[in-house]
């Protein structure tokens, strides 16, 4: 006998729990003056319209969809909020010329040393910055924005003709970021595999790694930087 599909007010309470992890993890990136407690506000309502929209003949998974939602409601939410100060933009950005620049110039990955040297800083400043410029550090299709430019989303929907989502799916598109993450070094592609693929929380991942929770916040702010450097070319 099968089992009794969930009521709509059955299945939010089940998968309550998937946005207060949701939020969580995503707070790790973001400034104290983000509330954890505005984003599951958000969250849960995101999983009330998957709740609502869902059509499971589909073959979808719930989960999969819904997670989809919350997030999609979170960073809504973060973006209407205005959340990233202009200089924490200015910070990401020169990070991100630099390794750009470095690359080019000795094509391979520059190291931490290498990266403060070329921008007149002692190591320990260039590894602050990393922890100032964490709350920068949302690798969603959001991130394919400049600072005084369309968003990524917004210039492929110019003429309605043009489905980004679609255009993040092409093939140059994902080879381009499976290239730029095997190209990271090899700590910062395990830390972000332990972090994307396994859903580690930092402490977790700082415990494998053998460092404080923080050094694991620099270690993927600078992470991210790199694979934005790699990546440059889809955002213009």
């Amino acid at each position: 006998m099968a089992d009794k599909p969930l009521s709509q007010d059955e299945q939010i309470a089940k998968y309550a729990p998937l946005v207060k992890r949701i939020a969580y993890h995503m707070m790790a990136r973001l400034p104290a003056s983000v509330e954890v407690d505005d984003l599951i506000q958000v969250g849960l309502i995101g999983l009330m319209d998957a709740v609502g929209r869902f059509d499971g003949t589909q073959g979808a998974q719930f989960e999969s969809y819904a997670t989809q939602r919350i997030r999609g409601s979170m960073l809504d939410e973060l973006r209407e909020a205005d959340w990233l100060p202009r200089h924490v933009r200015q910070k990401s950005r020169q990070i991100e010329a630099t390794i750009s620049k470095l690359e080019q110039r000795n094509g391979k990955p520059p190291t931490e040393h290498e990266i403060s040297a070329e921008m007149g800083m002692e190591i320990d400043q260039y590894q602050a910055m990393l922890g100032d410029v964490k709350c920068s550090q949302l690798l969603y299709y959001e991130d394919f924005a400049d600072d005084d430019s369309a968003s990524f989303l917004e210039r492929y929907l110019v003429d309605g003709s043009n489905d980004p989502l679609a255009v993040l799916e092409d093939e140059g598109f994902r080879g381009s970021l499976v290239a730029a993450i095997h190209h990271l070094p090899e700590r910062e592609r395990s830390m972000m595999g332990m972090y994307y693929e396994q859903d580690m929380n930092l402490k977790e991942i700082g415990v494998v790694l053998g460092v404080s929770e923080s050094r694991v916040c620099q270690l993927h702010s600078q992470a991210v930087a790199r694979l934005r450097a790699q990546l440059k070319i889809w955002k213009s």
